[in-house]
This record gives structure tokens, C-alpha cells and sequence, in this order.
């Protein structure tokens, strides 16, 4: 069980964010595997959000905030040093909260299709309308993500680092709906071979490093078999998005063909729906992974190597709600794991 990292709080609260974090996993039931998350806290401001945390880690290729948000530039500015200065803050949160763990420690950013969709060029438009731009840009991803993974071990020498990269963005982008800058047409649909090219370097470098990788799909489930072919370690999916009940028969064959080939599942769960009589549906989260899972016909033994985190969420919330959150997916783990051995 994991998390993605968002957590809420402002600049006063980074060390405590992250000692709650760990606090909470700590405290899960026996026999669940817990995956300790660096948290995040946006609500910092600009460069402690996810498009500007990315693209402050990106080599040789600075970024200050436009107009319309994060842009390409010359040469770095205050908004790139903001940046930088919230990743010092909260990798030194890590190295006070973490001190002494041994084990498994993930990290999350936006993957390279995504950041090309939301990131601007110095020319205007999206980099993803540049083949040669985005092409560049996943070389300086994949180097910022070899020097964060030896920056995370620098904090927590014994840390085993998964790197999480998130690609709410990509069946968009291979699907050929974003907008140009002008908003009169759309960029053109990028291939599945060009998606698998994108995502390789990326993927190289985290396991080159020596971290293993999560490629986060949000709903996207057409987007399972680039994220394969590219080498992924596990790939991440919102399984109540996918369709009615988590089921949808496509997706969870292409899940299924994935789980084969020795790919892990890191399936996002929504917050249990909670009623005053019974409290928190956590056999309906369950469900949600369970059901489908056996109508596929994968192995029940495999349950127990799911890995849940909660799904994004579109507010920041309370602490008290990312707590309890926890407290209730590491639940929903423990009885997944019981279904395993039945």
C-alpha cells in the first residue's frame, strides 16, 4: 500500500506532513506491505505543484511560470529557484522523518507525455506540438530522475526508491484532443510506437538509477499496452474509473495480459463512501479489485501483490481525511490479502 504524495499543509507543515505519512503506514495491519511515499504539499504555491516540481528537476533545460503557466526559458529565474527550493525542503523532511528506514521509498512526478502536454515552449505552444522538443524534453526528465533517485538515497541510504510517474495526460495526448495554443485546432494524435519511444528513455534512466518505476494512467486503461512495451516495472490505473463497478471487460483483459508478462498493478481506490450506521464500504473498495479480478480469471494468490493508493484527488482536503484514508485502504489491503490465501 502507497500513496501518491500530495498531502495538504502550507510551507510550516512540510516536516510534520511527512512524519504523519510515515507515522500512518507505520500503523498498518500485520502482513500488509507498506510503500512509504515522499509527500507533497502544493498548496505552497506555485513550484510546489506538480507541473513545476517536474519541471524544476529537468537537466539543462529551465522553466520560469507565463501567462499561461509553466514555459521554457533561457535561463533560470526565481520561479525555477522556488521550485528548487520546496524539493531541498522536502527531501530534508525526508531525512529527519526517514531517518533509519531500510525498505521501499517512492517518489512521484509527472512522466514525459504529460509534462509535454501541460508544459510550454518559449515559442508559445505546447512542447508536445515539437517532436524534436519533446524528444529533448524526456532526455532532461530522465536525467533529473537519475539525480533525484541519488539524492533520495543520499537522504535515506536505505532506501529502495520507486519512482512513480504520473500520465493523467496520455490518452489524450495519443488520442489527439488537446488544444493548440490559439484554441482554433488540436495537436495531432501521437502513435502508440512514438508513446513507447517517449516513455523508453525515462524508464531506462529510473532503472539505471536503480529504483523500480510505476506509470500512473489515472482512467486511461488504453494506454496499458505502450506502458508494457515500454518496460514499466507496474503500471497504475483509477480502478473505479474504468468502468461500472471497476469492471470493463477490454481493460481488465489488458491488465490481465500485463500481470502475465510479470508487469505489476498499482490500482488507485476512491474514498470509501461512509455511513453513520455501518461506517466506511471498505468490502466495496475491496470489490472493486476482488470482483473484477476473479471474473478475469488471474490467480487469487496474485491479490496479494497489488499494491492500493488512494486515487487523486480533485481537492486538497484535511489532514484528519489523508489519515483516515490511509487508515482505510490499509483495511481494504488486509482483506485483498485474505482473499489471496482463501
Amino acid at each position: 500500500m502507497s500513496g501518491h504524495g500530495p498531502w495538504p499543509g502550507g510551507e510550516r507543515d512540510v516536516l510534520e506532513a511527512q512524519q504523519l505519512a510515515l507515522g500512518e503506514l507505520a500503523e498498518l495491519p500485520t502482513g500488509v506491505y507498506a510503500v512509504p511515499f515522499l509527500t507533497q504539499l502544493a498548496q505552497r504555491g506555485p513550484g510546489a505543484d506538480a507541473l513545476g516540481r517536474t519541471a524544476a528537476r529537468l537537466t539543462e533545460m529551465p522553466v520560469e511560470l507565463g501567462p499561461h503557466g509553466w514555459k521554457l526559458t533561457e535561463r533560470p529565474g526565481v520561479d525555477a529557484r522556488r521550485a528548487e527550493t520546496f524539493w531541498r525542503e522536502d527531501l530534508g523532511a525526508l531525512a529527519i522523518a526517514a531517518h533509519g528506514h531500510a525498505g521501499p521509498l517512492t517518489v512521484e512526478v509527472l512522466g514525459p507525455w504529460t509534462l509535454a502536454a501541460q508544459l510550454w515552449s518559449a515559442r508559445g505552444d505546447r512542447v508536445l506540438a515539437d517532436a524534436g522538443a519533446r524528444n529533448a524534453l524526456a532526455g532532461a526528465l530522465a536525467d533529473g530522475l537519475r539525480t533525484l533517485v541519488a539524492d533520495i538515497v543520499a537522504q535515506v541510504p536505505g532506501a529502495e526508491v520507486t519512482v512513480q510517474l504520473a500520465e493523467p495526460l496520455l490518452g489524450q495526448v495519443h488520442a489527439g484532443v488537446l488544444p493548440t495554443f490559439s484554441g482554433f485546432s488540436r495537436l495531432r494524435a501521437v502513435a502508440g510506437p512514438e508513446i513507447v519511444e517517449g516513455l523508453e528513455p525515462v524508464l531506462a534512466a529510473v532503472r539505471d538509477a536503480g529504483a523500480r518505476s510505476v506509470v500512473h494512467l489515472g482512467s486511461t486503461w488504453v494506454g496499458v499496452p505502450p506502458v508494457v512495451l515500454a518496460g514499466a516495472d507496474a503500471l497504475g490505473l483509477n480502478l473505479a474509473e474504468v468502468g461500472p463497478g471497476g469492471w470493463n471487460a477490454q481493460a481488465w483483459e489488458l491488465i490481465a495480459r500485463a500481470m502475465e508478462r510479470g508487469t505489476g498493478l498499482w490500482a488507485g481506490l476512491p474514498p470509501a463512501q461512509i455511513s453513520q450506521c455501518a461506517g466506511p464500504a471498505l468490502g466495496e473498495l475491496a470489490d472493486l479489485v476482488g470482483v473484477p479480478w476473479r471474473r478475469v480469471g488471474l490467480p487469487a494468490a496474485q491479490l496479494a501483490d497489488v499494491t492500493l493508493l488512494a486515487a487523486p484527488r480533485k481537492s486538497f482536503g484535511s489532514t484528519d481525511e489523508h489519515r483516515a484514508e490511509l487508515a482505510n485502504l490499509g483495511r481494504v489491503a488486509e482483506a485483498l490479502a485474505e482473499r489471496a490465501e482463501a
